[in-house]
């Protein structure tokens, strides 16, 4: 059977690929959550994996916070270029093929059409220049790697991350249930993306041998406001909503305009593309645990 380690397995996309690889049952899946691994301590990261010795390693651990990674700098890239180097290391020691999580804020949002893999990267804030960094080490130190960048993420799996960098649907659902005024930003334009969706086609990307950087999401564009928007109409509700440009909503982090994605590389494998991010919104709702 083959092993596959998950790093970050509680979070949103960790939750939602460890269900899909838990149901192969040519898997022997570890799960292995911030109680088994500290992934910017290197002692911890070899302990925990040379034990399993794994063929797969998804590493799923990240700083998501956008905002706050422009004040916690060290903290942003201690995880998410640090941490990844000791993963990736760990992997070459042991043979194994690491996947690294990446975003679309690795681009500058300068583009009006999807960006693909080979498009120039230029990251406008922290935490992009900080994944960035990620994927730098990681296709420098392990040559069996997955890079995969995805954007919008959102997944049943709660944490407290909140707002645009964590789970989007779950703050403006919060926000409506509270009442008063709401405002989401109506100029920067992406692909939401369903963890669900995202964990099943990595379990595919996987399977191959085909290592690379891969751009993977939900299809079809909208803008943070539009997708706010679609939450409250699919759910029936009806909040004081409005858009508010960039420049007024005033965040810490500058967010790229436009950093839809294009998936034609993942597709050119013969893995099936990803579902329209309204459908994959609607199931989540549908799914969507209620209290």
């Amino acid at each position: 059977m083959k092993k596959v380690a998950v790093i970050g397995s509680s979070g949103q996309l960790g939750t939602d690929i460890s269900s899909v690889l838990s149901q192969d049952v040519g898997i022997n899946l570890y799960l292995l959550d911030h109680s088994k691994i500290e992934c910017t301590d290197k002692l911890s990261v070899e302990n925990a994996l040379f034990d399993i010795n794994p063929e797969v390693v998804i590493n799923c651990a990240a700083f998501v916070r956008v905002d706050d990674c422009e004040e916690e700098s060290h903290a942003a890239f201690s995880v998410n270029a640090l941490g990844a180097s000791y993963v990736a290391q760990a992997c070459v020691d042991i043979d194994a093929t690491v996947v690294y999580i990446s975003t679309d804020y690795v681009f500058d949002g300068g583009k009006s059409s999807p960006y693909t893999e080979q498009d120039t990267t230029n990251p406008l804030n922290v935490y992009g220049e900080s994944k960035l960094e990620g994927e730098r080490l990681v296709r420098d130190l392990c040559p069996k790697h997955f890079i995969v960048r995805s954007s919008g993420l959102y997944g049943h799996r709660q944490g407290n991350k909140g707002g645009l960098a964590g789970n989007f649907v779950e703050t403006m659902l919060k926000l409506a249930d509270k009442g008063g005024l709401i405002r989401v930003v109506n100029d920067q334009i992406l692909t939401p993306t369903f963890t669900k969706d995202l964990g099943g086609t990595i379990a595919e990307l996987v399977d191959t041998d085909k290592y690379g950087t891969y751009h993977i999401t939900n299809s079809g564009e909208c803008s943070w406001y539009e997708f706010g928007k679609t939450v409250f109409e699919l759910s029936g509700l009806s909040p004081d909503y409005g858009p508010v440009s960039s420049s007024k909503y005033g965040a810490k982090a500058k967010r790229p305009e436009y950093s839809v994605l294009d998936n034609t590389s993942i597709h050119s494998l013969g893995i099936t593309p990803l579902r329209p991010w309204k459908e994959a919104l609607k199931q989540y709702l549908n799914l969507r645990e209620r209290p």
